[in-house]
């Protein structure tokens, strides 16, 4: 069984999930989302829990540098609410702090141009994400 990651942002989503046996994170892609239209959203996320038998949902929690519920968590979780009513499946959360800044210092230590970066980001903070949370909560 599958997990998907969500590394949630207003702009995009960074979307990940685990190779079928549920032990290996990778980057899947972005969903860029128009300022205003949530649903576009959560409909090509429930179209991949859809694609590839998702059995559960991970989604980043943005909590402040020390552990600390800031504004973003709210919205973060009120996102989580909204995927976990139209796909069926529970979400789950996990701290994402770092994971944005890893996977940019990751890709220009790769020698990847910022312009290049810009939007590629999302779905390799979605994989560090869903690695720790694989680490953490194994099957």
């Amino acid at each position: 069984m599958r997990t998907l990651a969500l590394d949630y942002g207003e702009r995009r989503i960074g979307v990940a999930i685990t190779d079928p046996t549920g032990t290996l994170a990778q980057p899947l892609e972005t969903i860029e989302r128009p300022r205003g239209d949530r649903a576009m959203g959560i409909a090509r996320i429930r179209e991949l829990v859809t694609e590839y038998g998702v059995d559960r949902i991970v989604i980043g929690l943005p909590l402040n540098l020390d552990g600390s519920r800031g504004p973003q968590v709210e919205l973060t979780e009120r996102f989580g609410k909204r995927v976990a009513s139209a796909t069926g499946v529970a979400v789950e959360y996990q701290d994402e702090r770092w994971t944005s800044a890893e996977a940019e210092r990751a890709m220009a230590d790769s020698g990847m141009s910022s312009r290049k970066r810009r939007g590629r980001v999302d779905p390799i903070a979605a994989s560090l994400l869903l690695r720790s949370f694989i680490e953490r909560n194994p099957r």
